[in-house]
């Protein structure tokens, strides 16, 4: 029989009791002990996991609204950074308001997420520093960021918390910032967290497997949106 989060207390409770029928203290609280896993609170990461099971329709398509909701419920883990991830927060926060309220105007021609970028394209209003396509690549890119800095977690565990939020921003963000935007970032990765009181913000369960499904899922998306943006000529473009 496949193993649960229940074994080790069900292979443990024979043991409880002494050949006189009583109860022993040593194993019945080991039996309680065991039994901790199957009530522990799940990771922050569940949200998000739930919602990118459904983020893609027909022939495959990502789905404006889905998508939106997976980069909406990562806001409430770059809470857990504190004050050092304010300017991520607002950003993302920001340019998923922006694609909420262009898919809210006509829920049926935007249902596909790139066909929002379509339209401002054959408009020539995409390259404009309000557009939606603008608020994609930067939301996109704040993702990026987001999922690099946990792969840095999980494949470098002796890590600091500055560290890998200093690699993941040099290999993300840092290309498409100007001195200010930057030079605002290298002094707020000096504010994150340390790594074990992170981890423990983040809640119970499983938490290196949630991180790690996070990653390898969400990363081939994000992907796929620098590739659709590089094909319409709208990935390269920096802060203004």
């Amino acid at each position: 029989m496949a193993e649960t989060v229940f074994t080790p207390a069900l292979e443990a409770m024979p043991h409880i009791k002494s050949p006189n029928g009583e109860t022993l203290t040593k194993p019945f609280l080991d039996v309680c002990r065991l039994v901790l896993p199957v009530i522990e609170e799940p990771s922050v990461f569940g949200p998000t996991l739930g919602i990118l099971a459904h983020v893609r329709g027909e022939n495959n398509n990502l789905l404006t609204e889905p998508f939106l909701d997976v980069c909406r419920s990562m806001l409430p883990v770059v809470d857990k950074f504190g004050s050092s991830m304010a300017l991520v927060k607002s950003d993302v926060g920001g340019n998923i308001g922006r694609l909420d309220a262009k898919y809210a105007t006509d829920t049926t021609s935007y249902y596909l997420l790139y066909d929002i970028v379509r339209k401002e394209v054959a408009d020539k209003t995409a390259k404009n520093s309000n557009s939606c396509t603008n608020g994609l690549l930067w939301l996109t890119r704040a993702m990026d960021f987001l999922v690099e800095l946990f792969r840095n977690l999980l494949v470098h565990p002796d890590w600091t918390m500055s560290q890998a939020s200093n690699e993941a921003y040099a290999g993300t963000l840092k290309k498409w910032h100007g001195w200010m935007a930057s030079a605002a970032f290298t002094v707020a990765m000096k504010l994150v967290p340390d790594r074990k009181k992170f981890y423990e913000l983040l809640g119970g369960g499983n938490l290196n497997t949630d991180i790690e499904t996070f990653v390898t899922t969400f990363a081939p998306i994000l992907q796929e949106n620098h590739n659709f943006l590089k094909s319409v000529g709208m990935d390269d473009l920096k802060a203004s």
